[in-house]
């Protein structure tokens, strides 16, 4: 008797919606943002095989601010963050986390998006709003991702 055993395992491979991106103002005359804080995210992921008497098992965990990755990809982009509008050259940063969007209809797993938006900090007039999603192997990879995706033309 002969027995055959097929097995197969579906990895998730999400293709990302592309950034949404809203410009209301030229941007050059703004050299001072103001970073609204946002709270840590931690997420963990898990690893194991058992097999001959013998396995193994693990986990990563990370670990993600967003007002932190926000503050430093518009510090990288020459900007100053204060604490307060200081003169009319200054905006502020506000971060939304949006909803989750299956992949192959959860077997891939979920894609994260996230919005960012940018005001006058005088006025309140909007000045940029992106909206972007990320995927990576933690929930925290995946607003990092979506962050940078979102912020990448800015």
């Amino acid at each position: 008797m002969c027995c055959v055993s097929i097995s197969a395992v579906v990895v998730g491979c999400a293709v990302l919606k592309e950034p949404e991106v809203k410009r209301f103002k030229d941007m050059s005359n703004y050299k001072y943002a103001i970073v609204g804080q946002t709270q840590h995210v931690s997420s963990s992921i898990g690893y194991g095989s058992v097999g001959n008497l013998s396995g193994y098992s693990g986990s990563v965990s990370k670990s993600v601010n967003p007002s932190e990755v926000i503050t430093g990809i518009l510090m990288k982009k020459g900007y100053i963050i204060v604490d307060k509008a200081e003169n009319d050259s200054t905006f502020m940063v506000t971060y939304g986390q949006g909803d989750k969007r299956n992949v192959l209809g959860g077997l891939g797993g979920y894609t994260l998006g996230v919005t960012i938006q940018m005001l006058d900090a005088k006025s309140k007039e909007a000045l940029f709003v992106c909206s972007a999603e990320g995927k990576g192997s933690t929930e925290a990879d995946d607003i990092r991702i979506a962050i940078e995706r979102c912020l990448k033309d800015f």
